[in-house]
């Protein structure tokens, strides 16, 4: 597997284009990453979202248009990617498929695993390919998600980090904003964080 990066827009989300067995899977699109992925891919088979949020959809529709390839985006946070809920003049684009809660999906021979951890958002997911974590906002380097926007839920997000203390397996950690960690260094900082959210 190979993994580009390259961390876009005034929120400097993270894009990256998953390559596997020559088949490239673009996750979390943002703002003006279509030109990026298309020099940097050549056989893109899906558009794959972690959440709704604008700095994470923002190119879906464009890519969409040129690449033709279908967006995968949980279901929970739908909604987002066609009413721009923040008000940021998000490109409106809809899901080809609704990713719901937990699911293993087939995409081109490649196995693909969302996991849902609400919170930041109700349809909040980390995307698992092999050994690797897509943790969109939900878990980044010494921190997580914030639990304050119009969607979110300090309740879900207090179980979601209560799920996720309990996975054994250990995974390299690509999150949405800044540079990558492993499960196992960011689970030692989550009975913080437990404690933050649950104080609100």
């Amino acid at each position: 597997m190979e993994i580009k990066i390259q961390p876009m827009g005034y929120t400097q989300t993270n894009c990256y284009i998953v390559t596997i067995d020559g088949k490239d899977l673009v996750i979390d699109p943002g703002m003006d990453a279509a030109d990026w992925v298309i020099r940097n891919s050549h056989n893109v088979i899906a558009i794959l979202n972690t959440h709704g949020h604008f700095d994470h959809v923002w190119s879906n529709a464009e890519l969409k248009k040129r690449l033709g390839a279908p967006i995968y985006a949980p279901k929970g946070d739908a909604f987002m990617l066609s009413s721009d809920p923040l008000r940021q003049g998000t490109p409106p684009s809809k899901a080809d498929h609704l990713v719901d809660g937990d699911e293993t999906l087939d995409i081109g021979g490649i196995k693909v695993k969302y996991r849902h951890f609400p919170g930041h958002t109700p349809g909040c997911s980390i995307i698992e390919i092999e050994d690797v974590w897509f943790s969109g906002d939900f878990l980044f380097k010494k921190s997580i998600g914030r639990w304050d926007f119009p969607s979110s839920s300090a309740a879900d997000m207090a179980k979601s980090l209560e799920k996720v203390s309990k996975i054994k397996e250990d995974f390299t950690l690509y999150p949405g904003h800044g540079p990558a960690s492993t499960l196992k260094k960011e689970q030692q900082t989550i009975p913080y964080w437990l404690d933050a959210v649950k104080r609100d």
